[in-house]
């Protein structure tokens, strides 16, 4: 009777974890991103980007509260696709064509990189500090480096003006692209996520949004909180491998993760081992701030 209760106490948070809506959630925040987004984006300058992001909270009515609620539900979007992915992983019951499965996976990168470019148009020094690496490991790739500097950052020649053209128009096409499928069979209802819509409101009107003013005499500037342990690794590897090759394993073993068998438990385990080896490489930079 004990080992029996024991065990559905275990089971019932288990079961809630695989069994919530994690996807519309994230499906929702991304619509809060939007909608403040676009209150943002009408204010927004990007040949002044630091300026700019500092006068909307000055400027425009409710500025902070419109920022705010553009960057926490942009966080919220981001975690709760991962942990979307975290129980269709688990759950393992839905059957995806290789061509459907990498074009859903490909969402993951989009997103990433919208929150990413998200924080170097800020232009405060996270946000410098982070353009500055990109564009450093996009050029370390051999042969094709510069023309891919050249199209997603070229901050250095442009500013701020192609990153802002990827974060308005391009990454949300190419994300959307990759997600419509899914998202014309599966809907996303607000009624089913007003705790997460409220919480989300309340954040944003309560907590500051971050913005890292330029401090004279700093050594050192961590950049997002995603990007820390790629921060980490490139203080013992080459551009290449700490921005480039490793950040890509797991992406890559996601997209040839087999359905079943003993290859996809070695292909999970290995996304699993390189997530904690970056969880510890993201420790390490928390502790030179």
């Amino acid at each position: 009777m004990l080992a029996r209760l024991r065990r559905t106490l275990l089971e019932a948070p288990l079961r809630w974890l695989l069994d919530h809506r994690w996807g519309g959630g994230s499906l929702i925040s991304l619509f809060l991103s939007v909608l403040s987004g676009i209150v943002v984006a009408l204010q927004y300058d990007y040949t002044s980007p630091f300026y700019s992001t500092s006068a909307i909270e000055l400027v425009v009515p409710y500025g902070s509260f419109w920022r705010g609620l553009h960057y926490y539900s942009s966080q919220a979007f981001f975690l709760l696709l991962l942990a979307h992915l975290a129980a269709v992983l688990w759950k393992n019951d839905t059957t995806f064509s290789r061509s459907a499965w990498i074009r859903l996976c490909a969402t993951l990168p989009c997103g990433l990189l919208l929150l990413f470019t998200g924080y170097v148009l800020r232009g405060d020094a996270t946000g410098e500090a982070a353009g500055a690496i990109a564009e450093h490991i996009c050029l370390s790739i051999p042969l094709i480096g510069p023309q891919i500097n050249s199209l997603f950052f070229d901050i250095a020649a442009s500013g701020m003006r192609k990153v802002y053209a990827h974060h308005v128009i391009g990454l949300v096409v190419l994300g959307g692209m990759a997600a419509w499928p899914h998202l014309r069979r599966y809907t996303a209802r607000w009624r089913n996520h007003l705790v997460l819509a409220l919480l989300t409101v309340l954040v944003a009107a309560a907590v500051p949004v971050p913005m890292e003013p330029y401090r004279f005499g700093l050594l050192f500037i961590a950049g997002p909180w995603f990007f820390l342990g790629l921060q980490e690794l490139l203080f013992f590897l080459s551009p290449f491998l700490a921005g480039v090759v490793i950040p890509l394993l797991p992406l890559i073993l996601l997209f040839w993760l087999p359905t079943q068998g003993r290859t996809r438990s070695f292909g999970l385990l290995a996304i699993g081992i390189w997530l904690l080896a970056y969880c510890l490489f993201t420790w390490l930079c928390m502790l030179r701030i």
